[in-house]
Formats: structure tokens, sequence, C-alpha cells
């Protein structure tokens, strides 16, 4: 207070709620300038957010370089052990199961432990696993290395992790964030492949893997120092957020700190045990129909991607005579354009109905393939050429429309939701993945492959189509069914 005697300043102090308990007071601040030209122009600078983004796209690559190496070491490792296509496959199918199962828990872990040290330890396994597949003389331990240590490190740097950071760090442009964070890893093919073909001919698959394991290894330090976990370590909001309001707040959630799921009142416990955090997610999703719709385009989308192309488009091409160089050159353009169009389907996302962007990818994916069989040859075509293009720009176009709905259905739960419906992405891949190779080993070519997945392909355009139109625009009801126990 004040008095004529002595005049000084009146202060107000104002102790919000809650803050009783933790003896905390905080002072009014005065207004800010009205003026907008008066505002700091700290406000002015880069956000932390893209800061994080970039260096989470920097890891994505690193991890990446182990989906480039079974097309290319499937035959270096055939001609020196002698193993079939299923043996390997089976490899890469356990791989890709494990890829796919550990997403909805790495999601949680991060909630628990933080981005940051997850997906340090991620890469730790990914580069263990590659380094020591040079030491592998027997079929068991490819399994060991490309299916146990590589599909945990990989499945714990899915692309749930680019959901969780475009949640945690963004609240708006998160189509575009999760487009441009899953081009990472079609950047790490683009940078690791055509390597991996070049030192798998001369001087061998092992300096190959070798050169696996260092891209992911390279990648740890910066993850180490630049990786914030929320931004709340650096005293920030996130992107988009004008104010700490509660949603805000929700969106930024610290790892460990508690969750609220929008619409359904219930905070999660903070120290909640994370694999428990998943089941209970997924019990709570698998009430709700646009899951399921969304689970099974997306296994159908594993099944098209990693399970065939990724996995049997080069050894496919070795059938019909061309080099493996050259067809590692193509996938590596699939690459390229894999880039561009998952940016793009980011920034479409933002602005369309994502459920019909979902139906037009599988659709377009399902001609491609259809028409695969006719393509493969000795030389490439210009027809192969548009198909790599298409492809390339189809890709993993799907991922942002589906982390969307994912996030407009489930509410907070939508980063761990979408680790679930990763993980029927994976399962797809492997079965595909599984069935290519027996089918080639049976029948010598891969032709009844590419025909059952364009036939698929056709199947998740419809499903994505029948997803209901109002499920972002009803988020409140559809939230609050999926959070009832």
């Amino acid at each position: 207070m004040t008095t004529p005697e002595d005049p000084g300043v009146f202060v107000q102090i104002s102790r919000p709620e809650g803050a009783l308990e933790a003896d905390i007071c905080t002072k009014t601040p005065e207004a800010g300038p009205k003026n907008p030209e008066e505002r700091p122009k700290k406000l002015r600078r880069l956000h932390p957010a893209w800061a994080v983004a970039a260096v989470a796209f920097l890891a994505l690559v690193g991890a990446a370089g182990f989906r480039a190496a079974p097309g290319v070491l499937m035959v270096p490792l055939q001609q020196e052990f002698g193993w079939s296509t299923t043996v390997l496959s089976s490899a890469v199918s356990i791989n890709l199961v494990l890829f796919g199962l550990t997403a909805p828990f790495a999601a949680a872990l991060m909630e628990r432990f933080g981005i940051r040290a997850v997906t340090a330890v991620a890469l730790g396994l990914i580069g263990a696993g590659s380094a020591l597949t040079v030491l592998v003389n027997q079929s068991w331990q490819i399994l060991l290395t490309w299916g146990l240590l590589i599909g945990l490190g990989t499945g714990s740097m899915a692309l749930v992790f680019a959901a969780t950071i475009a949640n945690t760090w963004f609240t708006k442009s998160r189509g575009l964030v999760i487009g441009i964070l899953t081009a990472g890893s079609a950047a790490g093919q683009l940078v690791f492949l055509p390597f991996i073909a070049m030192l798998a001919q001369d001087p061998g698959w092992r300096q190959a893997s070798l050169l696996i394991a260092a891209g992911a290894l390279a990648v740890v330090p910066l993850v180490l120092k630049f990786l914030k976990n929320s931004p709340a370590d650096v005293g920030a909001l996130p992107y988009g957020a004008d104010e700490p309001a509660a949603d805000a707040k929700t969106e930024a959630a610290p790892a460990g700190a508690a969750n609220r799921s929008a619409g359904s009142g219930e905070a999660l416990e903070p120290r909640r045990n994370a694999a428990v955090r998943a089941l209970q997610v997924l019990k709570r999703a698998s009430r709700v129909r646009t899951f399921w719709a969304l689970a099974a385009g997306f296994a159908i989308c594993g099944a098209t991607t990693n399970g065939l192309i990724g996995t049997h488009f080069i050894p496919s091409a070795h059938d019909h005579g061309m080099p493996e160089t050259t067809a590692a050159g193509l996938l590596a353009v699939v690459g390229i354009f894999d880039i561009l169009g998952t940016i793009a389907s980011g920034w479409l996302t933002d602005r369309f109905n994502p459920r019909i962007l979902l139906a037009v990818y599988y659709q377009f994916r399902g001609i491609g393939l259809l028409v695969l069989p006719l393509l493969l040859g000795s030389s490439v075509q210009p027809s192969m050429i548009v198909f790599v293009v298409i492809y390339g720009l189809d890709w993993v176009a799907t991922v942002p429309p589906t982390a969307a709905i994912c996030r407009q259905v489930f509410g907070a739960d939508g980063s761990v939701v979408f680790g679930w419906v990763f993980a029927a992405h994976q399962l797809g891949a492997a079965a595909a993945a599984l069935a290519a190779g027996a089918i080639r080993d049976a029948t010598g070519h891969y032709t009844y492959a590419w025909l059952g997945a364009a036939a698929m392909c056709t199947i998740a355009a419809v499903i994505s189509a029948t997803i209901r139109k109002d499920a972002g625009r009803r988020k409140p009801a559809a939230v609050a069914v999926a959070s009832v126990d």
C-alpha cells in the first residue's frame, strides 16, 4: 500500500488457483504495448520447434539405412551362404513385425521417458544390429540381427516418431511437418541405397552393413544435444499456439506429464507404465470403427511398400536380367519422389478431407502395381521411369492423412493410436514380404504377388472412402466414445 508521505508503486499480487499448495505467488504482468511494432523482436526468432523437427529429420535419415538394405543384400547373401529367398524373407518379416508392434509402445515410452532417450537407444540398436550382421554365418543369426535388434530399433524410430514430434511441438501445420519428417525415411533410402548397392558389389555386403551402422550411430550425438522432449524444456509453447490455454498445454505435455484426452475430461496418470498406457489406448480405440478402417487400409499400405517393393523389387528386377545397381538406382529415384510426394501430401492434408486423399492414393498405387509385371525387363524403359515417378509420389503419401484422422478422432491419444495403426502397416508388410518370397520360390517369378497387391490396393481405397465424412468434425463425440473404459 502507499502513504502520502511515502508514495510508491502499488503492485497487485495474485495467487493462481492451486498455487497455495505449491506456495507460489506470481506478479501480474503489466499490459504489453498495444502497437504491434513495439513488441520485442525476439518473438520473431525461429521457433525452436523447427530446430527439433530438423534434428528429428536427420534421425529418421540415419535410421532409414536398413530400410534400403534387404533388397540389395538378399542376392549376395544367397550367393555366399546358399540361403533361400524364404529364409531371408523370414528375417525381413520378423523385422517388419517388430517394426510395427514396437511403435505404439515406443510412443508411450516417449511420453514416459522422453523423446530424446528413446530415440538415442533406438539408433543404438540399429547400429548394433547392422554391425553384428558382418559376423553371421548361420541363418538363425540373420534372424537375430536383421530381425530382432534392427526390428526393435527401427520400430522405435517408426513413423509414430514423426507423429509424436508433430503433436508435441506443433499446433499449426501438423500435416506439413508429418509430411516432412516422413520424407526423412525416404531421404535415408535415397542417401544410403546407391552406396549400399555399390559396396555390396565391391568390396562386399559386409562393408555395406557397416555403412548402415555408421549412419545410425552418427546421428546419436545430435539427438542427445539438440532433440528436446517438449516445448516446456525450452520455455516455449508449441508452434502456432498463441497463449498457454488448456488445449495448448495438452498438446505440449512433456514426457511424463499428465495428458488429458480431449473431450474425456480424464487426466492420465503422469507415471503410468508405458505398456499399460499403450494397451489401454488400444482398448479404447478398438471400440471405434474408424480405427479398424485405418488399420485395414494401412496394413495394405505396408504390404505394397515395405513388404513388396522395398523387399522384392530388386530381386524381381534381377530375375528379369536387370543389374542390381540399376534396380537400386530406380528405388533411389522412388525415394526422391517420395520426399516430394509426402511433403505435398502433408500440405494437402492441412487443406482437404484426408479420407478422400487416402482413397485416391491407394487407387493410384493399385494401378501402378497392376502394370508393373509388364514393365520389368533387362533395361530401363521410359514406361518404367513413369512407374517409378508415380509410385514414388505415392509411396508414403498415406501417412499425413492417416495421422491427421487419428488426431482428429482420438485427441491426445492420437500418437499412440497411430502407433497401433502403424503396427497394422508393418504386419501387412511382414505378411507380404514372406508371401512374396514363398511365391517366388514356388513359381519362379513374382507376377502373382504384384497382381494380388494391386487388388488389395483397390480394397484399401474402398475402405478409406467409407470412413465417415464427419469423423473430424465430430471429434468430441468420437473421443468420448473412445475414452470409455
